[in-house]
């Protein structure tokens, strides 16, 4: 019998981390007449929202160090994203029969709607902001949540379920999940990141192929046609392939001529549709429609709301031009890795400079070497793998190290030529300066109206 058939009231939950996410998932917990305790092995100034989050609920919490006896007393545990599933305490209870579920998993068994699911390395953020415009043009109410800003419990405890929740799903998370069920899942691509936790590629692409494992007859499976390590998933049986992202016909899916757009034999798309610069980005609207069609929505209305579409925060940003030097400004903070490096810089079409570095993933930068001499006027480092990138580029284009993010803007200014771009796309973590990427890509947008001498914005009501 499943963990959740055998009831959960009056149960004890201790949910692993201190987060956005353990606080909704206790909200979510409480409601469902559970007990919840939040334990976090660190502490700093960075937790003081969440802990005044959880004093207003009443539910209690540890920092700085998981106390004696609380995962041996708990009857399900809740780790957070970041906590790796393998963590030796986590192994032990589930040898004791205790069930290890994700926050995505718990919250997963309360939405009561429908789901839209979009996993990748890249391209996520994107296309599930993308899919809630085209939803919402469908005239339906859509949720956006997952892996942002907003976890799947506040979706779950809204008083009227949206009629679809789009969901943007990582890796981390379907190493919890179980009964995770989307109607529509789609895999966007799988490039190398995060093999310090999941150890090969083969094993990261696995853990991305988990999004389809509960599908079933009726449900749909979107897959990159154009990505062999995606195209070859498994997917179960009964469930509709929807492939997206050839050049060239699919008679079953979404595909790409001269900037057009079709599904099987039918035009969906003109070029001039689409807002959005870049091959990745016709990549991600190609997925959006794919995702749309296994849905059943309407595809014109779809591509109406595409028209109107600005892209997302920290994607390849725009942020001003210098009224100085001419220059322009981007904020890519959201590249975390090398494959989102080289989808940025191939989107421009004249000098950068790039300010690139943070908390590695032990990816090798050496096979953008060739994109980077051809794109990158200069070079701008920061961060604990200025080093590595410095070895991987430093010959082939000129470069510096800042002492942060201030010294990085202030550098790549006084290099940059009129007309020139300016682009943050740091290929790493941000946990070595920032909490977040949002942090980093916030600080960099500031550092830059600092340096142009213009007032500085004041922050959104959701920034950290």
């Amino acid at each position: 019998m499943d963990w959740l058939e055998k009831g959960l009231k009056g149960k004890r939950a201790v949910l692993v981390g201190l987060g956005r996410s353990s606080v909704a998932a206790a909200r979510l917990l409480l409601r469902e007449g559970v007990e919840p305790f939040i334990t976090e092995s660190a502490d700093g100034d960075r937790f003081a929202p969440f802990k005044r989050a959880c004093d207003a609920l009443g539910v209690r919490y540890e920092t700085d160090g998981h106390g004696g006896g609380v995962f041996e007393n708990a009857d399900l545990i809740v780790p957070s994203p970041g906590v790796p599933a393998a963590l030796p305490p986590l192994e032990a209870a589930r040898r004791r029969g205790v069930p290890v579920a994700g926050e995505l998993e718990l919250a997963a068994r309360f939405c009561a709607s429908p789901m839209l699911a979009v996993t990748g390395t890249n391209g996520k953020t994107t296309v599930t902001e993308l899919l809630r415009c085209m939803v919402e043009a469908c005239g339906k109410t859509a949720a956006l949540a997952g892996n942002n800003d907003t976890p799947l419990s506040e979706v779950a405890l809204l008083p009227e379920p949206p009629d679809w929740a789009v969901v943007e799903v990582s890796s981390y998370q379907m190493e919890t999940a179980d009964r995770f069920h989307p109607r529509v899942a789609a895999v966007l691509n799988v490039t190398p990141d995060h093999l310090k936790r999941h150890g090969t590629m083969e094993a990261y692409a696995a853990m991305k192929a988990r999004v389809f494992a509960r599908q079933g007859a009726g449900d749909a499976a979107v897959l990159n046609a154009a990505d062999p390590r995606v195209a070859a998933l498994p997917v179960p049986e009964g469930v509709r392939r929807v492939p997206f992202g050839a050049a060239g016909p699919l008679a079953d899916g979404v595909w790409t001529e001269g900037g057009a757009v079709f599904l099987g034999g039918e035009r969906v798309m003109d070029p001039g549709d689409n807002p959005l610069p870049g091959a990745h980005n016709l990549e991600n609207v190609m997925a959006a429609l794919a995702v749309m069609a296994g849905a059943g929505l309407p595809l014109d209305r779809a591509v109406a709301a595409l028209r109107g579409f600005r892209g997302v925060e920290h994607r390849i940003e725009f942020v001003l031009r210098d009224p100085e030097r001419g220059c322009d400004y981007y904020n890519d903070s959201k590249s975390t890795n090398v494959d989102s490096l080289r989808v940025a810089l191939e989107s421009f079409d004249r000098p950068v400079v790039l300010i690139a570095g943070g908390r590695g993933k032990g990816d090798d930068y050496r096979p953008l070497r060739e994109t980077v001499r051809r794109r990158a006027a200069r070079l701008v480092t920061m961060g604990e793998d200025a080093p590595a990138i410095e070895e991987a580029f430093g010959d082939v284009v000129p470069s510096e190290r800042a002492a942060g993010m201030d010294d990085a803007v202030a550098r790549a200014r006084a290099l940059a030529a009129p007309g020139w771009a300016v682009l943050l796309s740091p290929a790493c973590a941000s946990f070595d300066l920032y909490n977040n990427f949002e942090e980093r890509g916030r600080d960099f947008k500031r550092a830059v109206r600092a340096a142009c001498g213009l007032p500085a914005e004041p922050a959104p009501e959701n920034a950290p």
